[in-house]
């Protein structure tokens, strides 16, 4: 199902809309949780960005586990393979925080839609923000080292 379409890897094709949307729902995610003002503009975006950039990063990696085991099949160096390696565990890594963070922000999202203010005890809106722009960086973050270990797969040489 992520192995090919018309003949070109999934992963080609779906890797781009998670370098899209993962950077996305981290800034919104950031901005719902920091700038309570803005919950009632940004609110529809960051409930919308929470479902698809986990599933964005989901395809994402099982596409990239399909393509892997295409090319590990037709044989590469060890230098390849380690640098494969590499970025299957910062795919893997990106999936899993990009889910964290999309579960924390439809929590507060859907924990604030219908309060007044929309805010939630100040502790509650606190940790919760403390929490996604933690969750925020580290998304951030891999979704860089993924991006550049891939990069390197691609046009570095082994």
């Amino acid at each position: 199902m992520f192995d090919q379409f018309r003949g070109l890897p999934i992963h080609a094709l779906v890797l781009h809309a998670a370098v899209v949307f993962i950077p996305l729902l981290a800034l919104g995610a950031v901005v719902y949780a920091v700038a309570p003002r803005w919950r009632s503009r940004i609110g529809w975006a960051a409930l919308l960005l929470a479902i698809v950039a986990p599933v964005c990063a989901f395809v994402t990696r099982e596409s990239g586990l399909k393509l892997y085991q295409r090319v590990i099949a037709r044989g590469t160096s060890a230098a390849g393979r380690r640098i494969l390696d590499s970025h299957m565990h910062f795919g893997t890594l990106t999936m899993w925080f990009t889910i964290a963070l999309g579960v924390v922000t439809l929590v507060m999202v859907l924990a604030t839609l219908r309060r007044s203010g929309n805010t939630l005890p100040r502790a509650a809106d606190m940790g919760l923000a403390v929490i996604i722009v933690v969750l925020a960086a580290i998304s951030g973050y891999y979704v860089f080292r993924t991006g550049d270990s891939g990069a390197t797969a691609v046009w570095g040489t082994y």
